[in-house]
């Protein structure tokens, strides 16, 4: 049988991918259109102009790519369920095929001796939910939870670990305040009714996942640590860690959106949005929490004379903040700094008192290969090990975590990035989606069998 959450006595190891970034066959066997779709057709939307109707093509060699999953040695394998392969118009008609591919990877994992952690939405909203404002619409949350049982009914009996969301941040905030990310609106403090009806949306289904007898069922989120670099940046700090942490910090635990958040989001004092019963329902509602961690935040108040990052648009009044980048940075930009995790996960436990899982830890790479086809990343070698033994120092110091899982398995469809940012243990060839284990791949199979 299937294992449910990690125990408290060993880390566990994973690897994780998403659906929409490795699948493709977006228009076979029913599959509905989501946002990625219609976002991606969008010229300019994506840097290097493709999509993820392609992808790294696991929908017919998820098989050869589980082989990989359990060649690493490890106990987890985190995916994700495209929502509109099972409900192709977001609710009404389920398509069977897609939950028969869904069942056929279960099965093919366990096959394997790999426990599966299942994530119902990893951004891919069916584009007929968005056609009715998605996200800021209350009728999506309720979708969602209907969706989510969908699932269940037919994984449920193989699938034990659940999450609600991932990284719910990115599609409240980047995807309907800064704009760069599917359904690509610009809308300020929409960004904040988002992230509620996000909250929601756990909340009901995981009310109705816990009545059908589900024990581990998590939401993932991409909290950070934010490092002010003068004492006059700490006020205007406060602010960003409110959107980016406490918004959804408040409610899972306190059942309350604080002061200082509602001071910067006064939409969440909105009693049209938040409704009676909204914030009671989402407290305690998580078993356990994900923590998915790439970079920390140094803050500072922003110089009038310089060009605002169009990113800072995901904090919708917050005020006048920057952020200073240092170096060693990853190929993404972001900074490469380890005591960050480490930081986050001891606060995290603290400030919750959950069992914590790092979902996601990975980073991007240019990833050049040698003549022989095979790609030597001693960078990414060093951040996956700077990040483990993080990891392992937050356990030390008292923080309840579970598992560490890598992001990710193979070089895939990047986001807003497209393909030019890989973050892969396996290089994928875009040609002819030839899978290569790169040295990073090999040195993970050499740490965990010696772990």
């Amino acid at each position: 049988m299937p294992r449910h959450l990690p125990g408290p006595s060993t880390l566990a190891f994973g690897v994780a991918t998403a659906a929409y970034q490795i699948e493709g066959a977006t228009q076979e066997d029913g599959r509905g259109p989501s946002i990625w779709d219609t976002f991606a057709a969008r010229p300019g939307t994506v840097r290097d102009g493709k999509d993820g109707s392609v992808a790294c093509d696991s929908y017919h060699r998820f098989d050869e790519d589980l082989d990989l999953v359990s060649g690493l040695g490890v106990d987890w394998y985190r995916f994700s369920i495209a929502w509109p392969r099972v409900l192709p118009e977001g609710a009404g008609q389920v398509e069977p095929r897609g939950l028969d591919y869904y069942d056929r990877l279960v099965d093919a994992s366990l096959a394997r001796g790999l426990s599966p952690m299942a994530t119902l939405y990893h951004w891919d909203l069916p584009q007929a939910l968005e056609d009715r404002d998605g996200w800021l619409n209350r009728d999506t949350a309720e979708a969602f939870a209907d969706y989510a049982m969908v699932v269940h009914e037919r994984l449920g009996d193989r699938v034990q670990v659940w999450s609600t969301h991932n990284e719910p941040w990115c599609a409240a905030y980047l995807g309907y305040a800064a704009g760069v990310h599917a359904p690509g609106r610009k809308e300020g403090g929409a960004g904040h009714r988002a992230a509620h009806h996000l909250l929601l949306g756990h909340g009901l289904a995981a009310g109705r996942l816990h009545e059908a007898g589900v024990e581990d069922l998590g939401i993932v989120l991409n909290l950070a640590p934010f490092w002010p670099e003068t004492p006059e940046a700490e006020e205007v700090t406060d602010g960003i860690d409110a959107i980016r942490n406490r918004v959804w910090l408040g409610p899972l635990v306190d059942g309350a959106y604080d002061d200082g958040l509602l001071a910067v989001a006064p939409e969440l004092a909105d009693p049209q949005l938040v409704r009676d019963g909204d914030l009671e329902m989402i407290r305690g509602s998580a078993d356990w929490l994900g923590i998915n961690y790439y970079t920390p935040f140094h803050t500072t108040l922003a110089d009038p004379s310089v060009a605002r990052h169009p990113e800072l648009d995901a904090y919708p009044g917050a005020g006048a903040v920057s952020f200073v980048v240092r170096e060693p940075r990853t190929d993404i930009g972001w900074e490469v700094d380890a005591n960050g995790l480490e930081e986050l996960l001891v606060d995290t436990h603290r400030r919750t008192g959950l069992p914590l899982l790092v979902t996601e830890n990975g980073a991007a790479y240019p990833d050049d290969r040698t003549v022989d086809g095979t790609v030597d990343d001693q960078d990414r070698i060093g951040y996956l090990r700077d990040h483990i033994a993080a990891t392992d120092r937050a356990r030390a110091a008292g923080a309840d975590v579970r598992a560490y899982v890598v992001w990710t398995l193979l070089d895939n469809f990047e986001w807003a990035e497209g393909y030019t940012k890989t973050f892969g243990v396996v290089h994928v060839d875009a040609e002819d989606q030839t899978r290569t284990p790169k040295a990073s791949y090999r040195w993970l199979v050499d740490h965990l069998a010696a772990r």
